[in-house]
């Protein structure tokens, strides 16, 4: 029997104390290779499937750097694998997540969801992932496809399938949406995608994230032209207006009953 403790995966860094992936304070792993190419992505230097920063680290070596900061995560807190694309490296996560679920350890997995396929193969290997999994956060960055497309550059179709699949197989989900003025914040499209979520059995948690040009930096770094030059943070009262349009609240009185 292969010990899983020796799968391997490329991994792009760590952060010890994240506080905006999941719940409670979490130990995050961000993976390597993305093939989304988000015009606000703020890691354009997790796109390429290898990196010279990048390093090739084993389950057993990654758990036992999260372990260290256990102590911090209370009773909510965790591990989180984000990227990059975290689905894009499958065997990799579902072996760390079973190695750390038999420890305890709750596991949330950050995506996209374009890697999803109803090809036999690939969906085998998504449940044997989402088996050991105990949330899923899913970035749906346009309702509308053509804008999907250009924000994006994939149609939202493959995401939307993933939503609805995590759905019918009833795993925890929050929903997360990225606020860019003049490319996500369309009021019509906020209440398309608001009516969407509403038909999800599973949504625990409905985030609007404000965008910000936190990551303009690494474009330049790279030698690449910023798409968004110029494009400020949303005004707070544009952030409040997709989160009526969304009915975030909703979601949160959820959060508070279950807590309770």
């Amino acid at each position: 029997m292969e010990d899983i403790g020796s799968v391997t995966g490329l991994v792009h860094s760590t952060e010890s104390f994240g506080s905006v992936d999941g719940p409670g304070v979490r130990f995050v792993i961000f993976m390597q290779g993305c093939k989304m190419r988000c015009k606000f992505c703020h890691n354009p230097d997790t796109w390429a499937m290898t990196n010279d920063k990048s390093k090739e680290r084993t389950v057993d070596d990654v758990l036992s750097e999260a372990i260290k900061f256990k102590s911090f995560w209370g009773s909510r807190g965790g591990i989180t694998v984000s990227g990059g694309e975290a689905m894009l490296q499958m065997p990799f996560v579902t072996a760390l997540f079973t190695k750390a679920k038999a420890l305890g350890i709750h596991c949330t997995l950050d995506t996209c969801g374009l890697p999803y396929s109803t090809q036999p193969d690939t969906l085998a290997e998504i449940d044997r992932l989402l088996a050991v999994t105990d949330l899923v956060l899913l970035d749906i960055k346009e309702i509308n496809d053509v804008r999907h497309r250009e924000l994006t550059g994939h149609k939202n179709s493959t995401i939307i399938d993933f939503s609805k699949y995590l759905s019918d197989k009833e795993v925890p989900v929050w929903i997360r949406h990225v606020l860019v003025p003049g490319e996500t914040d369309f009021d019509e499209d906020l209440v398309a995608l608001g009516d969407y979520v509403k038909t999800l059995a599973n949504v625990q948690k409905f985030e609007v994230l404000p965008y910000h040009t936190m990551g303009e930096f690494k474009w330049r770094e790279l030698g690449w032209d910023y798409p968004l030059v110029g494009v400020k943070p949303p005004s707070a009262s544009r952030v409040a207006n997709a989160k009526d349009l969304l009915h975030t609240e909703d979601y949160q009185k959820y959060l508070e009953r279950v807590k309770n």
